[in-house]
């Protein structure tokens, strides 16, 4: 091979070994690697606020299972009461009437609502108001529970569950995870005339008799 040949090649061998040193390999020679373009971010979007979710009202648009609703005329009823006797919505013709519907006498909720009634009775009744409390508990415990918590508003045994589903007062519930049908805690207040003026679904014990007789005062005006 001719020198010039020589030199040139040795060059380039030389060239190719400084490559392959640089790129760690010991190899062939290594591209330097090109630098990607940095990726074009898209606009963030504004995040919408939650929508705030609707608080159930006990306003003339809410209807309960029985259909009934604020403004309507209250169903008619006759049920067994303590003391042996019955009671009927005409017996509160001329007045107004608190109703209280409770899940089970004698227990925790329902002895702190029906003393709550009972405390205010007095002031009820100046208001020509009447108050009645009806579950669907055998008369016989009514007696118990108006007895031993010495109880003064007249307690509704229906045991029938004519009263309760005619109100709407009897549906399906839930427990720990269980589904299962009962007295569902409501409350209406009837005025003298026999329309149905202010419901309350979902009763919260605690307040609860007091917020009906500041409903019944405003009644009065």
């Amino acid at each position: 091979m001719p020198p010039k040949t020589r030199q040139k090649t040795s060059k380039s061998e030389s060239k190719a070994k400084s490559s392959a040193k640089l790129s760690g390999t010991g190899a062939k020679p290594v591209k330097a690697a090109q630098p990607k373009p940095p990726k074009s971010r898209p606009e963030s979007k504004p995040k919408s606020k939650p929508k705030a979710k609707a608080k159930a009202s006990a306003g003339p648009d809410r209807v309960n299972s029985a259909g009934i609703s604020e403004g309507q005329k209250a169903p008619d009823f006759r049920v067994a009461r303590d003391g042996g006797a019955t009671v009927s919505l005409a017996e509160f013709a001329g007045k107004n009437l608190a109703i209280f519907f409770y899940p089970r006498a004698d227990t925790p909720g329902c002895t702190l609502e029906a003393l709550d009634f009972t405390r205010l009775a007095s002031s009820f009744a100046k208001l020509n108001t009447g108050l009645l409390g009806v579950s669907a508990d055998p008369l016989k415990a009514q007696e118990r529970f108006r007895d031993k918590h010495r109880l003064s508003v007249p307690l509704g045994a229906d045991e029938q569950m004519t009263m309760l589903n005619a109100y709407g007062a009897w549906g399906e519930k839930s427990m720990y995870g269980r589904t299962f049908l009962g007295v569902l805690r409501t409350t209406f207040l009837i005025d003298t005339r026999g329309k149905i003026v202010k419901i309350w679904h979902g009763v919260k014990v605690d307040g609860h008799a007091r917020e009906v007789l500041s409903s019944v005062k405003a009644l009065a005006g």
